[in-house]
Protein backbone atom coordinates (compact mmCIF):
# COMPACT_ATOMS: atom_id res chain seq x y z
CA UNK A 1 0.00 0.00 0.00
CA UNK A 2 1.19 3.44 -0.71
CA UNK A 3 1.07 6.12 1.96
CA UNK A 4 -1.74 8.52 -0.08
CA UNK A 5 -3.98 5.83 -1.21
CA UNK A 6 -7.09 4.43 0.96
CA UNK A 7 -9.87 2.08 0.55
CA UNK A 8 -12.78 3.49 -1.04
CA UNK A 9 -15.61 3.84 1.74
CA UNK A 10 -18.73 1.59 0.43
CA UNK A 11 -21.13 4.05 1.80
CA UNK A 12 -19.56 6.26 -0.32
CA UNK A 13 -19.29 4.59 -3.57
CA UNK A 14 -23.13 3.60 -2.57
CA UNK A 15 -23.54 7.40 -2.75
CA UNK A 16 -22.12 7.86 -6.04
CA UNK A 17 -23.97 5.34 -8.19
CA UNK A 18 -27.10 6.90 -6.67
CA UNK A 19 -26.07 9.99 -7.72
CA UNK A 20 -24.69 9.37 -11.35
CA UNK A 21 -27.78 7.16 -11.87
CA UNK A 22 -31.71 7.96 -13.71
CA UNK A 23 -33.04 10.71 -11.71
CA UNK A 24 -36.70 10.93 -10.94
CA UNK A 25 -39.23 12.68 -13.25
CA UNK A 26 -40.47 15.40 -10.86
CA UNK A 27 -43.75 17.09 -11.29
CA UNK A 28 -44.03 20.02 -13.81
CA UNK A 29 -45.57 22.52 -11.54
CA UNK A 30 -43.16 22.05 -8.72
CA UNK A 31 -41.73 25.21 -8.83
CA UNK A 32 -45.27 26.78 -8.22
CA UNK A 33 -46.51 24.83 -5.41
CA UNK A 34 -42.98 25.83 -3.62
CA UNK A 35 -43.68 29.13 -4.35
CA UNK A 36 -47.26 28.80 -3.21
CA UNK A 37 -46.39 27.10 0.27
CA UNK A 38 -43.96 29.21 0.87
CA UNK A 39 -45.89 33.12 0.45
CA UNK A 40 -48.47 30.64 2.37
CA UNK A 41 -45.96 30.49 5.27
CA UNK A 42 -44.96 33.56 5.09
CA UNK A 43 -47.75 35.75 5.46
CA UNK A 44 -48.98 33.29 8.68
CA UNK A 45 -45.56 33.88 10.12
CA UNK A 46 -46.25 38.07 9.59
CA UNK A 47 -49.45 37.53 10.78
CA UNK A 48 -48.54 35.99 13.76
CA UNK A 49 -45.52 38.20 14.44
CA UNK A 50 -48.03 41.16 13.75
CA UNK A 51 -50.77 39.58 15.97
CA UNK A 52 -48.04 39.14 18.99
CA UNK A 53 -46.80 42.85 18.78
CA UNK A 54 -49.96 44.26 19.35
CA UNK A 55 -50.58 41.63 21.86
CA UNK A 56 -47.67 42.61 23.84
CA UNK A 57 -48.43 46.63 22.56
CA UNK A 58 -51.80 46.38 24.98
CA UNK A 59 -50.32 44.07 27.59
CA UNK A 60 -47.86 47.66 27.95
CA UNK A 61 -50.53 49.69 27.86
CA UNK A 62 -52.66 47.96 30.50
CA UNK A 63 -49.62 47.67 32.52
CA UNK A 64 -49.21 51.34 32.02
CA UNK A 65 -52.60 52.36 33.38
CA UNK A 66 -52.81 49.99 36.11
CA UNK A 67 -49.15 51.38 37.34
CA UNK A 68 -51.24 55.12 36.89
CA UNK A 69 -54.02 54.06 38.69
CA UNK A 70 -52.96 51.45 42.00
CA UNK A 71 -49.03 53.50 42.12
CA UNK A 72 -47.52 50.13 43.97
CA UNK A 73 -44.91 52.16 45.07
CA UNK A 74 -46.92 54.25 47.46
CA UNK A 75 -47.45 53.11 50.59
CA UNK A 76 -50.65 52.30 52.20
CA UNK A 77 -52.45 55.07 54.74
CA UNK A 78 -52.41 54.01 57.92
CA UNK A 79 -56.13 52.41 59.40
CA UNK A 80 -56.04 52.73 62.85
CA UNK A 81 -56.07 56.33 64.29
CA UNK A 82 -54.44 56.99 67.89
CA UNK A 83 -56.79 57.31 70.72
CA UNK A 84 -58.31 60.87 71.51
CA UNK A 85 -57.52 61.48 74.91
CA UNK A 86 -57.59 64.65 76.98
CA UNK A 87 -60.36 66.29 75.48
Amino acid sequence: MSAGRRDPDPREEQVRRMLDGPHPVLPPDLAARAVRHGGRRMRLRRAANRTAGWLLAVVLVAFLVWVGVEQPWATEPAQVTPPLEGW
